[in-house]
């Protein structure tokens, strides 16, 4: 009776089944030599279950029909090199997801957050680049490239501007009198502010630039909790300029910002440098209180206070004298830099609508700077 067949005939009995569908699944895309072989090794186990076997030899046979059922999956030509754009694709596919939704890398520009965050910085040096090892080194760890331009003639330099290759990459090119083209891996803005060039005669063999560019810090911005929770006084947060009217006239293309978030929608702020008021109180989070630790005649590690105007310019149109207050409306942030003498921020182009908000700067992921690691 079916209820004391042993166990392992009833699995030999479905296993033949079993092969035997794969092989009518299978005939049309293998060899007759295969399919003779298979035919025969299930015919086998099935004669084997019919008489009076051990459990050893039914077994025995259920293993050689294994083996060869294996050579019915042919395999696929390139099947390694299908695999691996497989998982690249996949990898894409949820680096592009992750991008979206969660978390997104970006690139500090600008010098306005600094000393907290770094942009773009670069220093003259009188000495020539390391090694190309220690060169690399300094490329992997700090970012940091170097610029070493020097004269192939007697030669005049006739002017400098910005180009781009592959449109990815952007250089500052340096022409000369003498027909000489040089291309500096730094953009023109970058150039003009650590490098100034002199439009002057230089000598065969003598530095035209010379010096170190560290990239700026790169963060991953946090896009998942404001969809949660309202931004929060003294975040360090990234936004897009779209729609934002002074913005706009200067650029016609959208951008994306990253200063600290100084004001809330109902929030009043006024600056008496070096301080920063928030509705009549002295801001009291600690990422605000850092920065007015210093004025401007003197800094302390780094900063130098809440001010009403640029550095050497005119007054801010918002907040541009000490008794100057903005009330923020529903639905308004301000942003401020903390390098304030040196940021373009609320104070020059306005508020920052809610819409426009993207999320908050987590983490400093690199260079490996004192300023890797969490963001405050």
């Amino acid at each position: 009776m079916f209820f004391f067949t042993p166990t392992y005939i009833k699995h030999g009995r479905q296993f033949a089944k079993d092969a035997r569908k794969l092989l009518d699944y299978k005939r049309d895309l293998v060899s007759v030599e295969v399919t003779e072989e298979v035919e025969r090794e299930i015919g086998q186990l099935e004669a084997v279950l019919k008489g009076d076997e051990d459990k050893e030899k039914v077994e025995a046979q259920m293993h050689r029909v294994d083996e060869v059922c294996g050579k019915l999956a042919k395999p696929h030509p390139d099947a390694s090199w299908r695999e691996n754009v497989e998982v690249f694709l996949v990898a894409i596919v949820i680096a592009l997801a992750v991008r979206t939704y969660f978390l997104q890398p970006f690139t500090i520009p600008t010098g306005s957050m600094q000393p907290t965050l770094n942009g773009i910085i670069g220093y003259q040096t009188k000495e020539p680049p390391p090694n190309p090892i220690v060169q690399l080194f300094d490329l992997a760890w700090f970012g940091r490239t170097y610029v070493n331009v020097i004269a192939k003639d007697d030669e005049f330099v006739e002017g400098w501007h910005e180009v781009k290759r592959f449109r990815i990459f952007t250089y500052t090119e340096i022409t000369t009198s003498a027909g000489n083209s040089y291309l500096v891996h730094a953009p023109l803005t970058t150039i003009n502010q650590y490098f100034p060039i002199e439009r002057k005669q230089y000598k065969a063999g003598e530095p035209i630039i010379r010096g170190y560019v560290n990239t700026g810090d790169h963060v991953f911005v946090d896009k998942f909790s404001y969809n949660f929770r309202k931004p929060v006084r003294g975040e360090v947060f990234v936004f897009t300029t779209a729609g934002i009217p002074e913005l706009a006239d200067r650029s016609p293309t959208s951008q994306f910002y990253i200063k600290r978030l100084a004001g809330l929608p109902g929030d009043t702020l006024r600056v008496d440098p070096p301080n920063l008021f928030i509705n009549g109180e002295k801001a009291q989070a600690e990422t605000f209180h850092r920065v007015m630790l210093g004025t401007h005649s003197h800094p302390v590690d780094g900063y130098s206070g809440y001010s009403n105007r640029p550095e050497g310019g005119a007054p801010f149109n918002r907040l541009g004298y000490p008794d100057a207050t903005i009330s923020l409306q529903s639905k308004e942030y301000f942003a401020m830099g903390d390098n304030s003498y040196h940021s373009s921020d609320s104070r020059d182009w306005g508020t920052v609508p809610e819409k426009n908000i993207m999320g908050h700067g987590v983490f400093v992921y690199w260079p490996f700077s004192p300023h890797f690691g969490i963001i405050h």
